[in-house]
């Protein structure tokens, strides 16, 4: 595949903490996060420049842990920050396995772990292409790593938002998990997705995609080679723009 061939130059991967836990309930399960860092190598092998956010829920689900523990949201929600941290720091080690450069950057000082977030330094990683792990959501509590990633997709340019689900293989009417009658939507637009309340991602991070034109794929991270076939062009999963 040449580079220029490609549909997409640049691309945000978010991924969901969930996708982390294999046939655990909790933790980091290492055949998953081989899985991938085997697609991202495929995609940047391709010629794609890969920024990846992960989630930290396999770890820190946020306010309903707050709540277990009796601890107030902000500590929770930092908590959170943290697991995105780990999952990050795992993802890494995969991909320098399969002798991909990637780096790790932060927006919660930690040096000897990651690097800080630094827009341009993250941008020059991805010319050079090295993947970049984006981690510790956006920083700041009250904020959900979808948003951190709509934020990160639109510092870097990202040509598309590229939203990996479990099992689910784009955005339906109702949860197709509970509601057999569920229909797929193959392509909607941002403002569907904030005025009927379909829970596919944070609205703040769909207002933000829309405020720069970043297009969303949403699909099933465990069909294979799912980030290639969207490089090409397929059709794959719901897409989302306006």
């Amino acid at each position: 595949m040449e580079t220029n061939s490609l549909k997409y130059k640049r691309i945000l991967l978010k991924i969901s903490g969930e996708a982390l836990l294999g046939e655990q309930q909790f933790g980091i399960d290492q055949n998953p996060v081989r899985m991938i860092a085997e697609e991202i190598k495929a995609a940047r092998d391709a010629g794609a420049e890969i920024a990846v956010v992960v989630g930290g829920g396999n770890i820190f689900r946020g306010m309903k842990n707050s709540a277990k523990l009796g601890m107030d949201q902000v500590s929770g929600d930092y908590v959170g920050m943290l697991a995105t941290v780990m999952n990050a720091v795992a993802l890494q080690s995969a991909l320098n396995q399969l002798k991909v450069p990637c780096r790790v950057q932060s927006a919660i000082a930690m040096n000897q772990i990651a690097e800080p977030y630094i827009r341009h330094r993250a941008i020059r990683h991805l010319e050079k292409g090295r993947v970049v792990i984006f981690a510790a959501g956006t920083g700041n509590p009250f904020f959900t790593t979808d948003t951190a990633a709509a934020l990160r997709a639109s510092e870097i340019n990202a040509e598309a938002m590229l939203m990996a689900k479990n099992g689910v293989d784009g955005v339906y009417t109702d949860d197709p998990k509970t509601n057999p009658n569920a229909k797929k939507l193959d392509k909607i637009t941002y403002d569907d997705i904030i005025k009927n309340g379909l829970k596919v991602m944070d609205t703040s991070a769909c207002a933000l995609c829309k405020q720069n034109n970043i297009p969303i794929i949403v699909f099933d991270f465990e069909r294979k080679d799912g980030i290639c076939k969207i490089l090409n062009g397929n059709d794959l999963g719901t897409y989302i723009s306006l």
